[in-house]
């Protein structure tokens, strides 16, 4: 296994604001358990962000935890990354 794998390391979140108070962590992984992660997330059309800093906070809460208070702003973050890409993905009606 090379070195880069070895180290990799990938979490995944999953907000539903109607359930969840928070953004919940959903997987963690590293080596190729974070490999899987990705390729999961790319198979599935999920995007994908690399912030190593983030991750390393991430990866100290359980699988499904709730984002702590202290991460929300980083985590805000990515949601507002994420809802630019769908409305770039979304189609624009013609009327």
């Amino acid at each position: 296994m090379s070195e880069e794998i070895l180290h990799r390391r990938a979490v995944a979140l999953r907000y539903n604001p109607g359930e969840d108070s928070a953004p919940r962590l959903v997987a963690k992984g590293r080596g190729h358990l974070a490999e899987r992660i990705i390729a999961l997330a790319r198979e599935h059309g999920i995007p994908i962000r690399e912030d190593p800093d983030l991750v390393e906070l991430l990866a100290v809460i359980e699988v499904g935890d709730l984002v702590p208070e202290e991460l929300y702003g980083a985590v805000a973050e990515i949601l507002a990354f994420l809802y630019r890409l769908n409305r770039r993905a979304r189609p624009v009606p013609v009327t």
